[in-house]
């Protein structure tokens, strides 16, 4: 019977409760994303669990609905950044030659331009929609798994397995999906957790500057922007999508550490 460690436990409940919440946003929000219902920064009471926002609106309603922005952008990106970076690695650690040297300082000079102001740049000449933002996003954070990818690969792509199959004659998609693949997943599976976290703090970072979400559209950081001002008449607002983002930072990251240790293990078990 599988165990679950307790840290394990509490990652998985916040992860899952966030999840659940983003995909049953419109049945569990108490009013609509935009829906004027108070005044402005009104206290916590009976009625409005948070409070209200800047202008009035429901702050529990605005976080539900930003949580499901927020997780959906961070979810898509990392999904595109994990098949085009790990295909485009495998690919090179498996090819060689002058294929792997091109595709990897290529990658070498996107990642010598700080990320951040590569979205930012992009971002200011291109229309700022949320298809846009996970394109972005995700093709970017593509070059951090590219690298991932290909040190893993290379090592894999010479052992005896490997060989084997050269030596029967398996096509190079087959030596990727079948052979390389399945022998890279802890890794993966312990960066993707990573990545995932650094999606949500990079469309969060970039709505609060004003070039990610765009109103009346919610996200966490986009929440974060429009009551901060409110912190200095100890308005608390502000910190309320701080704490979602360092929660759900840190549950999915127990959960991704006790998934890499299950598969080590699991492996170490077969061997």
């Amino acid at each position: 019977m599988m165990r679950i460690p307790p840290a394990a436990m509490i990652g998985l409940f916040f992860t899952a409760a966030y999840f659940l919440a983003a995909i049953f946003a419109p049945l569990i929000a108490p009013y609509s994303m935009t829906e004027i219902v108070g005044g402005v920064w009104e206290p916590v009471s009976g009625k409005h669990w948070l409070g209200t926002d800047n202008i009035g609106r429901d702050l529990l309603s605005r976080m539900i609905y930003g949580g499901r922005t927020t997780i959906f952008i961070a979810t898509a990106g990392t999904i595109l950044s994990f098949t085009t970076g790990s295909i485009l690695g495998f690919t090179a650690a498996v090819v060689g030659g002058w294929v792997d040297q091109v595709m990897s300082r290529f990658v070498d000079l996107v990642m010598s331009i700080p990320t951040l102001i590569f979205a930012l740049v992009v971002l200011s000449v291109m229309p700022v929609t949320i298809p846009m933002l996970i394109v972005v996003m995700g093709l970017l954070d593509s070059t951090r798994v590219y690298r991932l990818a290909r040190a893993v690969a290379v090592d894999i792509n010479v052992m005896d397995f490997v060989e084997a199959a050269k030596l029967r004659g398996e096509g190079r998609i087959w030596i990727i999906f079948r052979e390389i693949l399945p022998n890279a997943l802890s890794p993966l599976v312990a960066e993707m957790g990573l990545r995932f976290i650094f999606m949500v703090l990079f469309v969060s970072t970039l709505s609060f500057l004003g070039l990610g979400v765009q109103p009346p559209e919610a996200d966490w950081g986009g929440i974060v922007k429009e009551n901060k001002d409110g912190i200095v008449y100890g308005i608390n607002a502000a910190l309320v999508p701080a704490i979602a983002i360092a929660t759900l930072a840190i549950s999915v990251n127990l959960v991704a550490d006790w998934v890499l240790n299950r598969t080590t293990s699991l492996k170490g078990g077969r061997g």
